[in-house]
């Protein structure tokens, strides 16, 4: 019983430590940034061509015309009731 309360003791002052150390080393002086953080639009990074880029977004938005120019749609089947 004394190892319990011992070792549960020791945990609780490690984690006071632990953020005392987090508020005095500013962890948690910012707190606007986070709060619209989601506000701003981040825009990747791409890797291919600047001609290729453009090819790429107008196939995403038109995916029938993507590869043979077939109109695939595929459907569900019927239930029976």
């Amino acid at each position: 019983m004394f190892l319990l309360i011992g070792v549960s003791l020791l945990a609780a002052m490690t984690f006071l430590i632990l953020f005392i150390w987090a508020v005095k080393t500013g962890q948690y002086d910012d707190t606007f940034t986070p709060s619209v953080r989601i506000l701003f639009d981040d825009d990747l990074v791409s890797d291919t061509e600047p001609g290729k880029e453009a090819e790429l977004q107008k196939e995403e938005k038109n995916p029938e015309k993507k590869g043979d120019s077939k109109n695939q749609k595929c459907s569900l089947p019927e239930s029976k009731l």
